[in-house]
């Protein structure tokens, strides 16, 4: 993409990228920030992912940088178009880029592995459990400008974490109205190529066409397939790249691993102090492996058979039914033990993982296309809503996947471990509904 020409380059700082082309930072507080923003550099955006998906190693800076344009270009074609009636001013244009590259920094090793998997395990304080990469975020912003003494003014970093003033201007990093955002926009480009697999969402079309009506960002009705695109593009990605069943079975070790090593490196005592919580990445996993500790001997042999590609064994999964996903009972280890036959061994719960994914279209179970504001004509006043009905009945009928996954922490154990989840299957659902195993009726059933 070819840089927007109302940006004065003799000021900027160029970089490239991969994605996008040549970028261009602002001079002083876009440029310091990134001159000193290394953390991201050493935080894979796809995690662990890259084990297998070898080209996925891109950092989170990237997307960062990626985001930080994005934003800027949105954000100048809406003043532009609408900059008069909006009050668009280049104070919100500053804040805007600013939130786009600073909107990821709080985020822990091992993408959203280490907030969702580690830490719920990790704390042994029930009030720690409220700690989002969100809310670092916002503290990390205000350690990042004093300890390197940016200025950049408080009334500019006070407006980059708010969304309460012209708020359709932070809609467009990260919307949590419906979920279209140059976030999105970034991430799925840069992820679908680095993994090597093909996608035809055009995100240039929405960028070209947004325009805002009644306080929010709408896009033209004859678009919505190009929006409906962005969703099942999204869910695609995290069924075959995000939450790969081998993907997992890594985390999983890792996650035994750092939960091995956190007493000795006081890992999850870190992530309130902004000071300290900068200092975990994803070199963590190397710190523990090189490690002659004693007290890492643990982790680090389960980082070993990562290694050596001894993984956890993946023992099926299933998708739980339509009309069961509402009042879902979480599956746990002992049921699926209890559920085993008369075999010549013995399971333990701790030879046993159930991991159970969600895997939507960003709104649950509601079609987002319900959720985002269209308009007709650029004379139009009044944000149009259109029901899913009204779009095509070709669109899909229901949009969330929940799917239960068994590992084996023993791959000797595989076979037991899937032998008595397919019990468990049978005596939950009358019949075998694991991907390991063929889908058959009971002949009582």
């Amino acid at each position: 993409m070819e840089a927007p020409s109302y940006l004065d380059r003799r000021y900027s700082k160029q970089v490239r990228d991969n994605v996008h082309g040549h970028i261009y930072l602002d001079p002083r507080s876009s440029a310091d920030i990134f001159d000193t923003n290394c953390r991201l550099r050493d935080l894979k955006q796809l995690g662990l992912t890259y084990m297998v998906y070898p080209g996925a190693v891109h950092s989170r800076f990237e997307h960062s940088l990626g985001v930080y344009w994005l934003a800027g270009d949105a954000v100048y074609r809406l003043k532009a178009q609408q900059g008069s009636e909006l009050g668009i001013e280049g104070f919100d244009i500053q804040t805007v880029k600013l939130a786009g590259l600073l909107h990821d920094v709080g985020h822990g090793p091992f993408s959203h592995m280490f907030e969702h998997e580690f830490l719920p395990r990790a704390l042994k304080n029930p009030g720690d459990s409220n700690w989002s990469h969100e809310d670092m975020s916002l503290k990390l912003i205000d350690y990042i400008v004093d300890a390197h003494h940016i200025d950049i003014g408080a009334e500019c970093i006070q407006k980059a974490k708010s969304t309460k003033e012209k708020g359709f201007l932070f809609d467009i990093v990260a919307n949590g109205r419906n979920g279209i955002d140059v976030d999105k926009f970034d991430y799925i480009v840069r992820d679908t190529r680095a993994c090597g697999l093909c996608s035809n969402f055009q995100f240039e079309r929405l960028l070209d066409n947004m325009r805002v009506i009644d306080g929010q960002i709408c896009y033209p009705l004859k678009d919505y397939l190009t929006v409906n695109k962005l969703f099942t593009t999204r869910a695609d990605l995290h069924r075959t790249v995000y939450l790969h069943a081998k993907v997992k079975a890594i985390e999983l070790m890792v996650v035994d691993a750092l939960l091995k090593a956190d007493e000795f490196l006081q890992i999850s005592s870190k992530i309130q102090d902004a000071s300290q919580f900068w200092k975990i990445d994803d070199t963590i996993l190397k710190t523990i492996e090189i490690s002659d500790e004693q007290e890492l001997k643990e982790a680090r042999d389960l980082i070993n058979r990562i290694r050596t590609r001894n993984l956890y064994q993946f023992c099926g999964e299933f998708s739980v039914p339509q009309d069961k996903q509402d009042h879902f009972k979480k599956i746990t280890p002992q049921d699926i033990v209890c559920s085993q036959a008369s075999s010549d061994v013995t399971l333990e719960e701790e030879d046993v993982i159930v991991s159970t994914i969600k895997i939507d279209l960003t709104r649950g179970m509601d079609y987002p296309l319900e959720s985002v504001g269209f308009y007709e004509n650029f004379e139009q006043k009044q944000v149009s809503k259109a029901k899913k009905e009204h779009f095509s009945h070709m669109l899909p009928s229901f949009c969330q996947d929940k799917i239960v996954r068994v590992y084996s922490r023993k791959p000797e154990l595989g076979q037991a471990v899937n032998q008595a989840f397919q019990n468990y299957q049978e005596k939950t659902y009358g019949e075998i509904r694991s991907v390991l195993g063929t889908p058959r009726k009971l002949a009582f059933n």
